[in-house]
This record gives C-alpha cells, structure tokens and sequence, in this order.
C-alpha cells in the first residue's frame, strides 16, 4: 500500500504542475458549504479515513514545500494509496482528483421548507436524504415534490434540487436534465445562474481523456464560458473561470501532443497549425513557452528563419528565465542565428493580444 501511495503520488505531482487552484468544501451549514480557498501549489486529496488530519494538516501550511512533506508522511503513516483518476480507474472523472471523488463546487441554497403543509415535509425530508449523502432518495423526494405539487413555490426549486442530487450522485446525464428544465420553466428565475452554473459542472466533471477526446472538455468550456460571462457578479462566475484555466489547460495540452506528434514525425506544417492554435486560442496557459519554442524547431526545419527567430525573441521578451527560452537560444545560436522579432509575423501580432505595449 505504501508504494502504491509513492506511485500515485508522483503522478499527481505531475498533475499537480497543470492544474491552477480549487475551492474546497471544509464545513457544511444549513445554507450550504463554506469554502477553504487553496494556494495554486496544493490541490488537497484524500486519505480514507484520515480526511480531518489532512484538512487539519493544510490549514497551517503555505508553501508546496511543507504541504507535501506532510502527505508524504501522512502517506507513510497511515499505508494508504491516493484515490486519484491515474490510480483509480478510466472512468474516473476530474471530481476523482479531490477528495476521492467529492465534488469541490458550490452547492444550492439548502433552506427548509417551513410550511406545515405536507409539502413541506417532503421537501425537507429530500433535504434529511441530502444531508445523508442519499442523493437517490433525495432525488426522489424532490421528484415526488414536483408531481404531487406542480403549482408550490416549492415546486420549481425541488427541480434544481433534483438536478443537485443527481450531480453529487454522478448521474451527470440526469442533473444536467433537470437543470434544464427547470431554466426551461424558470429562465428568469433567481436561482438560473446556479442552474446554468450545474449544467457546466456536469460537464466539466465529465472530462476524463483529452488524450482520447476533447469533446467533454470542448463542452465544459462552452458551458463554463457561459456562467463567466452571463453571470460576472455571482460566486458561480468565481469557480466558473477557475475551472476555465483547468480546461483550457487540458485543451492546450492536446494541442501541445499531436503537434509534438507530427514534429517529431517530419509533418511541420502540421505542427506548426497545432502550436498556433496554443499561442491564438489557449494564451493563458502554461503551455505557451514551449509552444514557441516548438515553432523554432518546426520553421527552422522548413528553411524559414525569420519566423524561427521571430519566435525565439517573443518567447525570450515575455518568458526569459524559461528553460524553452534557452533552449531556443542555443538551437539558433547553433546555426549562426539570433532572436530578432518581425513586428510583421503572426506571432508577434498574436503575441502582443496576450501582452499590451
């Protein structure tokens, strides 16, 4: 068990690199879960049974440093493996790399009903089964809320309850049925941007292989695009452009492995179009300072030097501690050549959208 710990530590270490931050839920009160915001350098998992340690553990630590000094030895202490996607399984999802498959969004407003009407007893009861983390049942309590009920105030909010359910029980199909329905019956609802907001997280929780496909995360994007832009003043727009950096990542990257893909097999033109992509579509990300240096490799195998110098000298103006910058230095240098940027190239101008003045 402990060397299983060791091996899914690496890997996440190394999923670690492409992932920005999230939110995670630490305590739940009767209007909802609060949320313990974590540094770019850590993203929490999960031991079982030792989830109260790790959270106590995280509270008092910044640096990458100590936080993973502290797993390793949590790791060591307790034999226990990491529950992530690259340990678990094919079907995980990207829930799967937080807290086992705990889901790190915000959940809905979860006020009881408080007639005494007996509709009012069988929402709260979904809400008993929420608490209970029986989101089956509660699924079927708000379903039964809204065929026994039709015309109840409450009969519009336990459809987003059943949306909610059936999120927090993986059944993303269903969840993201509902909240459609329910922006379908509601559109100017005041809960619409958590509804919109649930349809984006049922996606996103969806993405599993870019390496396979990207039509998930092209949707989750879309989707989270939406939330961002439509609702910029809630939280939901908050998590919303947090997880955008994670999929972007992940789209980019796919990016980044058919154009190595084609450099290495001779194919330039075409590995230049994926590079290009990254720089055009994908600025934000971590993959821009090799996408660059991928196009130096990939105009100079094809005889144009400007481009390829072009691209040296953007990568070492806005990333000049970067390795790829070095790297791209020396492979110029190599053939009597130097960075020098042609205000006139592509690069330059798609460049300059990402980095003003």
């Amino acid at each position: 068990m402990v060397l299983a710990a060791f091996f899914c530590y690496g890997r996440w270490q190394a999923w670690l690199a492409r992932w920005p931050r999230c939110w995670l839920p630490i305590r739940d009160t009767p209007r909802g879960s609060v949320f313990f915001h974590l540094p770019e350098e850590f993203v929490m998992m999960r031991y079982s049974g030792r989830r109260d340690e790790v959270l106590a553990a995280a509270g008092g630590m910044r640096g990458e440093a100590s936080v993973l000094a502290r797993l390793r030895q949590l790791a060591l202490s307790a034999g226990l493996a990491l529950a992530l996607a690259g340990c678990s399984g094919a079907g995980a999802g990207l829930s799967d790399y937080l807290f086992g498959g705990e889901k790190d969004g915000l959940s809905p407003g979860l006020d009881r009903a408080d007639d005494v009407e007996p509709i009012a007893k069988l929402y709260n009861a979904g809400l008993e089964a929420l608490k209970k983390k029986e989101y089956r049942t509660a699924a079927k309590k708000f379903a039964e809320v809204e065929r026994q009920y039709p015309y109840s105030r409450w009969a519009s909010k336990a459809v987003l309850m059943q949306a909610y359910a059936q999120y927090m029980r993986n059944d993303y199909d269903k969840a993201i049925g509902a909240a459609k329905k329910f922006l379908a019956l509601h559109p100017g609802h005041k809960d619409a941007p958590y509804a919109h907001y649930l349809v984006a997280l049922s996606l996103y929780e969806q993405i599993k292989d870019t390496k396979r496909d990207v039509t998930a995360a092209k949707k989750a994007r879309e989707a989270l695009e939406l939330v961002k832009n439509r609702y910029p003043d809630t939280r939901y727009a908050a998590d919303a452009e947090r997880k955008l950096k994670a999929v972007n990542d992940h789209l980019a990257g796919k990016e980044m492995e058919v154009g190595r893909y084609y450099l290495k097999r001779g194919n330039y033109l075409a590995a230049i179009n994926r590079f290009k992509r990254v720089i055009q579509d994908y600025q934000t990300t971590a993959h821009v300072p090799e996408a660059l240096y991928r196009l130096v490799e990939a105009y100079l195998a094809l005889g144009i030097r400007s481009e390829a110098q072009t691209a040296a000298a953007v990568l070492g103006h806005n990333f000049p501690d970067s390795p790829w910058y070095r790297d791209a230095y020396r492979l110029l240098t190599g053939k009597g050549l130097s960075p020098a940027e042609n205000t006139g190239s592509w690069i330059s101008r798609a460049f300059s959208k990402l980095v003003p003045g």
